[in-house]
């Protein structure tokens, strides 16, 4: 998140009532449209003042921008786990789309913020998007992997990585959307060839 014209950080918050604002962003924000919703309302829902949402977070932006961060980081930090301890590429992959699917069943409403309150020309907004641990390591991943053969290297590795949260993205997205009743965890064998049929060499 870049940087604002705020009184305090976040950080500095009591974790109950950051847990609350965080509730109340992912309540509001993924059931209405994101211009509609008024600070007053996130304050509201939270219980605490309006003046203490514009203290920590200074707009609406930058609140919607703080919580998607803080909710993706903590799927960063199990991806990470994943990506580095497996040696077999086609293992790492798989087991990283297997956390994707598991944390997004259990936290349904953050691929929502992402894919509808968030437009993607504000990803770069979001520090978890150019973290050299999550993105570093997962780059590192594919582009080793097109080294040694083992993915497409007709396309460079950012655009493999592109095509593997694209498809996992909306297929995500409209899960929850269309209200689907299984878990996304539940395609996982299906899913995953498509992408593995997607990203290997020829």
């Amino acid at each position: 998140m870049k940087k604002t014209e705020t009184n305090a950080h976040p950080a500095s918050m009591r974790k109950a009532t950051l847990d609350r604002i965080e509730n109340a962003v992912l309540e509001l924000f993924t059931t209405r449209d994101f211009n509609s919703v008024a600070l007053i309302e996130v304050a509201r829902s939270a219980n605490v003042s309006l003046q203490t949402i514009y203290k920590y977070f200074g707009s609406k932006e930058q609140l919607v921008a703080y919580v998607l961060d803080t909710t993706l980081s903590r799927l960063a930090s199990r991806m990470i786990d994943h990506l580095e301890g497996i040696e077999d590429y086609r293992e790492r992959l798989r087991k990283t789309l297997w956390v994707m699917l598991d944390y997004f069943d259990k936290h349904p409403k953050v691929i929502l913020l992402l894919t509808v309150s968030i437009p993607a020309s504000r990803y770069q907004d979001l520090p978890v998007y150019e973290s050299p641990e999550l993105m570093g390591a997962f780059l590192g991943m594919l582009k080793a992997g097109q080294q040694k053969g083992v993915f497409n290297n007709t396309v460079s590795s950012k655009v493999l990585l592109d095509v593997f949260m694209g498809v996992f993205g909306r297929v995500a997205q409209m899960h929850f959307l269309r209200k689907e009743q299984d878990r996304l965890i539940d395609q996982f064998d299906g899913l995953f060839a498509i992408l593995w049929g997607a990203l290997k060499a020829n």
